[in-house]
């Protein structure tokens, strides 16, 4: 197949990613301007929660491809004596897969190690904050210069379809790249979903949208 229409594609993207760049600023104008945005917020988090769940279930496959491949390459190494490239490197894929997926679930539901040791002093409003701030002064930006720094080496990589270095590697290492601007976009819709609940939260409308906080979730599981 012509590379030309996957880079069209991507180009395709990446203008709806543009276009649909200002939602990242509604958390913030519901803070201003809660009761006409709320139910807007509400929604937009439903949907984003709802779409994370689909991207956990992928996840979640890639961790069973991961324990069987593994299994594989174990048997074949230590019991057959056999070793393949591409198996050990289906494995990285896989591993790789099951991370890059799962970060934003992760990251939406709180099960993500935290290394703050003040959030916990705050009490319910100030961790709303801290949320707001650190998606916005950290999260967000972050995940924009790892979709802008990679533009051009992934663009690359689809041109030429690039595979292993190896001869028996696997020829997808173009799709493997690929993992980043994907973890990166799911990573800002996930604090996306999560400033959109602290901004209901500090404005008394958190709804259905978020039915338990955080820390709840987190503790409950």
């Amino acid at each position: 197949m012509d590379p030309q229409v996957f880079l069209t594609l991507g180009s395709f993207l990446k203008w709806i990613g543009l276009v649909a760049s200002p939602l990242l600023l509604l958390p913030l104008l519901i803070l201003v301007i809660p009761g006409p945005l709320h139910k807007a917020g509400q929604t937009l988090a439903d949907g984003l929660d709802r779409s994370l769940d689909w991207v956990l279930r992928a996840a979640m496959l890639a961790a069973v491809l991961l324990f069987m491949l593994q299994l594989v390459v174990v048997i074949g190494s230590y019991a057959l004596a056999l070793t393949a490239t591409w198996l050990s490197e289906s494995v990285i894929y896989a591993f790789a897969a099951m991370f890059m997926l799962g970060a934003a679930t992760a990251l939406r539901d709180d099960a993500h190690v935290r290394v703050d040791i003040l959030r916990p002093r705050f009490g319910e409003n100030g961790r709303n904050w801290i949320e707001l701030a650190g998606t916005y002064l950290l999260l967000f930006p972050i995940c924009i210069r790892l979709l802008m720094a990679g533009e051009q080496g992934l663009t690359r990589s689809w041109t030429l379809f690039e595979g292993s270095r190896e001869s028996d590697g696997l020829p997808i290492l173009f799709l493997f790249k690929t993992l980043v601007p994907i973890f990166a976009v799911l990573l800002i819709l996930a604090g996306l979903s999560v400033a959109l609940k602290a901004a209901l939260r500090l404005t008394g409308f958190a709804g259905s949208a978020d039915e338990s906080t955080p820390q709840e979730r987190h503790y409950g599981a």
